[in-house]
């Protein structure tokens, strides 16, 4: 890394360095917290964050700093997750596995249990783009819909992105994979000033039919709460932790699924290469995993 592996600063943060000690410390408390692995390469993301922090609480040097985590970890804990989470998607992302929720998953779960109600969880959730994708695709493609009762949880560890998906607006690229059509029914236009981008809100009905939720993947007590889902889709989230946090995520979703339950992930996770839990299930369109049992014949 050379002879100095302080990264440089922005001229809109203060003038402080993180040295390489602190780093690995700070890192280290980041990881504990939250999961989050940020290796060396990561050293310019974490130091900015970090000094934004720093000077938001008038922190004159890193250890103040650090030692107002550790004496107080309400707020200022949280607000400083926040700004290490990363919340890219927009509607329809990865449209496929909604493909295969309907052809494949829900005709699985309810063949032997008709109008039963039907629990999934969306986690992480990020501004709310997908679980309203999911309770918009459920309307459009299901033909069952209408004779089950069906729970949407978003959860996120971002209580920043939860409240933005709890309010429901987004801009014209969160909804780039959506037709004018599906745009005109479920979201009403937003009064902009000229020359800004579109805004949209979801429809209220929409918003009532998702609860959004804080939850730590990690934190077994946190998770301990979540249980009885038929599906959980946690996309694009393990890819940000290294293996002992995989393996906690994994036993956390796990336990949140219902026996025969199913797990979708992101295109470039495996289940098969973190726990040996699940069952690999090939679908013509998509690979998800399943909690051995008797649930797609019936709950346990």
């Amino acid at each position: 890394m050379g002879q100095d592996t302080r990264s440089a600063v922005p001229s809109n943060v203060p003038a402080q360095r993180i040295t390489d000690d602190e780093f690995r410390r700070f890192r280290d408390f980041l990881y504990r917290r939250t999961g989050l692995h940020f290796a060396d390469g990561k050293r310019y993301f974490v130091d900015k964050r970090l000094l934004e922090r720093m000077e938001a609480t008038g922190c004159p040097s890193f250890q103040a700093y650090f030692a107002l985590l550790r004496a107080d970890p309400g707020p200022e804990v949280q607000l400083l997750i926040n700004r290490f989470t990363v919340n890219e998607t927009y509607f329809f992302r990865e449209e496929h596995q909604f493909r295969t929720l309907v052809a494949e998953l829900l005709p699985a779960l309810t063949a032997h249990r008709p109008g039963a109600p039907i629990r999934i969880w969306s986690m992480p959730c990020a501004t709310g783009e997908e679980s309203y994708s999911i309770a918009i695709w459920l309307l459009e493609h299901w033909r069952e819909v209408d004779r089950h009762e069906v729970e949407i949880i978003g959860s996120d560890i971002d209580t920043r992105t939860l409240d933005a998906a709890e309010a429901g607006y987004y801009g014209a690229r969160a909804l780039m994979r959506l037709s004018p059509d599906l745009v005109a029914r479920y979201f009403e236009p937003v009064a902009v000033p000229p020359g800004s981008e579109a805004r949209y809100r979801i429809i209220g009905d929409l918003r009532q039919s998702v609860r959004f939720t804080r939850v730590n993947l990690v934190d077994p007590v946190a998770t301990a709460a979540y249980r009885g889902f038929d599906i959980v889709f946690c996309r694009n989230l393990l890819i940000y932790f290294d293996d002992a946090s995989r393996r906690l995520a994994a036993e956390a979703l796990y336990d949140s699924l219902l026996p025969g339950g199913f797990l979708c992930l992101g295109h470039s996770e495996s289940m098969g290469r973190i726990s040996p839990l699940f069952e690999t299930c090939r679908f013509p369109e998509a690979v998800v995993y399943r909690k051995p049992g008797a649930g797609a014949h019936g709950r346990s």
